[in-house]
């Protein structure tokens, strides 16, 4: 990430009965373990929309369908002790392939080539078990969007 930039970001929890899909990653500075939902950044003159269905097509190698924005989240952080500014366009989206929601576990490739686990995160587990998800702000987004519904 450069300094001094803030980068657009786009991501989508896939929820699903209460669960979400995210990677498990680490921060060895903070020695800390956090759940984040898959997706990245936005290129220029490239639509929040068209980036995240390019995005989960690199990562899963899955395509998407009813891409549904949620809200914006501003998330300023450090990572691996380096500073961070994000402005997260958070969506929610459905597989085109329903099976994909019985699978515990999905293989996910990073744009720097690393292989990831994805898993289901039940929203509980983040309150009950105090796990750390991120972006900031996305919890609580989420919990709104489930009273909605």
């Amino acid at each position: 990430m450069k300094k001094n930039r803030i980068r657009v970001v786009v991501l989508s929890v896939f929820l699903d009965q209460g669960k979400i899909l995210v990677f498990q990653g680490s921060d060895k500075v903070k020695d800390e373990t956090f759940f984040r939902p898959l997706g990245g950044g936005v290129e220029f003159g490239e639509t929040s929309e068209n980036a995240l269905i390019r995005e989960i097509r690199e990562e899963l190698g899955l395509e998407i369908k009813e891409p549904h924005f949620l809200g914006t989240l501003e998330n300023i952080f450090v990572y691996q002790g380096e500073p961070g500014h994000e402005v997260v366009l958070v969506y929610d989206a459905r597989f085109v392939d329903s099976k994909v929601y019985a699978e515990p576990n999905l293989q996910c490739v990073e744009s720097d080539g690393e292989d990831l686990r994805c898993q289901w995160l039940d929203l509980e587990d983040v309150e009950n078990q105090h796990l750390s998800l991120y972006p900031h702000g996305l919890y609580q987004l989420l919990r709104k969007q489930l009273k909605k519904d």
